[in-house]
C-alpha cells in the first residue's frame, strides 16, 4: 500500500489494525490533511493516484519472472 497524495493535498496513509495477539484485523487508509502533525512525515514518500496506478500496472506486467520463481519454490516446498 502506498501513501496517496490527492489533488487537494490530502494524504491517504495506509494503516493496519491488529488484535492484541498480533493478528491482522484489516487494512484501511486514514486521511492526513496539510497542517496535521504527521503530514510532513508522510509527504516525501507520497504518490499521486496516477503514479500509484502506474506502479501497480508495471508490477503486474513485470513480475512474471518473480512469479515463476515463487511458484517453483512453492512446488519444492510441497514436494519436501
Amino acid at each position: 500500500m502506498y501513501v496517496i497524495r490527492l489533488a487537494d493535498g490530502t494524504l491517504r496513509v495506509p494503516q493496519s489494525l491488529t488484535s492484541q495477539d498480533g493478528r491482522l484485523i484489516g487494512n484501511a487508509y486514514v486521511e492526513v490533511q496539510p497542517g496535521d502533525p504527521d503530514y510532513e512525515q508522510w509527504l516525501p514518500e507520497s504518490l499521486t493516484e496516477e503514479e500509484a496506478e502506474l506502479r501497480r500496472r508495471r508490477w503486474e506486467e513485470e513480475n512474471d519472472d518473480l512469479e515463476r520463481e515463487f511458484l517453483a519454490f512453492k512446488a519444492r516446498q510441497e514436494d519436501a
